[in-house]
């Protein structure tokens, strides 16, 4: 690993792509609607909730994600294609993590495949940036 490869421009893009990401999946027209069924919870108890807590930590957590894919794709040979393979296998790790969780949690399939499925959409955009842009 060579984090002068590094990107940091790059990296803080990639981490904004996967807030802006979200808030296209969970729009109510895209996946919305379904989250909030699968999670028994109404357009107003959403609202009630801390927009700067939630909205604060999902964009750290999404740039620390973001930190964290670029230190494995420090080196120099990383391109889009090897950035955005390594993504969506980055994704297929947390798909499997929030299945575990979601199962133990007695959550449906359908919410399993709108969470995991927008983590590994998320982390194979963030690697594409993190790989073309060097």
């Amino acid at each position: 690993m060579d984090i002068s490869t590094i990107n940091w421009l790059a990296v803080v893009v990639a981490g904004i792509s996967a807030f802006a990401l979200g808030a296209v999946w969970y729009a109510p027209s895209v996946f919305g609607k379904a989250w909030l069924a699968d999670n028994m919870l109404t357009n107003e108890e959403v609202a009630a909730g801390s927009k700067g807590k939630i909205f604060g930590f999902t964009f750290f957590f999404s740039v620390l994600m973001s930190v964290n894919l670029a230190m494995f794709l420090a080196d120099a040979k990383t391109d889009l294609t090897w950035g955005a393979t390594a993504g969506f296998l980055a994704g297929i790790w947390t798909f499997s993590a929030i299945a575990i969780h979601s199962l133990f949690e007695l959550k449906s399939w359908r919410l399993i495949f709108i969470n995991g499925g927008y983590s590994l959409v998320g982390l194979t955009i963030m690697g594409a940036i993190i790989g073309a842009w060097r």
